[in-house]
């Protein structure tokens, strides 16, 4: 090696908090879900520093750049030395809507749904999937 590091992308994409667990980062890259220069990688593709990974988690699609491989798990502060988040502020407000949407929130202690307590959350949901 001629002083440039390199490292799997599994390995790096759960050293920077990307995924929880490594065999996780392992599962989505088998799935397709990650990609480099527009061709979907294997997790043992090896990563070299200033390349641009896009992540697809549903419904957001993320991008980084690598500042330099690592393959030890780093703190949540220090990722920012080794990957430059590129997500557009778009694709970020995407995660903001999906949260803001109301799933049928209940009281504690009223126990389940009724029948009819039932079809009226329904009726709210599809309601709000025609918005």
């Amino acid at each position: 090696m001629t002083g440039s590091k390199t490292t799997r992308i599994d390995k790096y994409l759960w050293s920077i908090r990307v995924y929880k667990t490594r065999s996780l980062a392992s599962e989505e890259c088998r799935k397709g879900r990650i990609i480099i220069n527009d061709i979907q990688v294997k997790p043992s593709r090896m990563i070299a520093e200033n390349e641009i990974i896009i992540v697809k988690k549903p419904p957001v699609t993320y991008k980084y750049r690598v500042i330099e491989p690592i393959e030890n798990r780093v703190s949540a502060k220090l990722v920012s030395e080794f990957a430059e988040d590129l997500t557009a502020d778009e694709e970020k407000a995407k995660l903001d809507m999906k949260q803001a949407v109301v799933s049928g929130i209940r009281d504690r202690g009223t126990g389940r749904p009724t029948k009819k307590d039932r079809r009226l959350i329904d009726r709210l949901n599809d309601g709000l999937s025609d918005l």
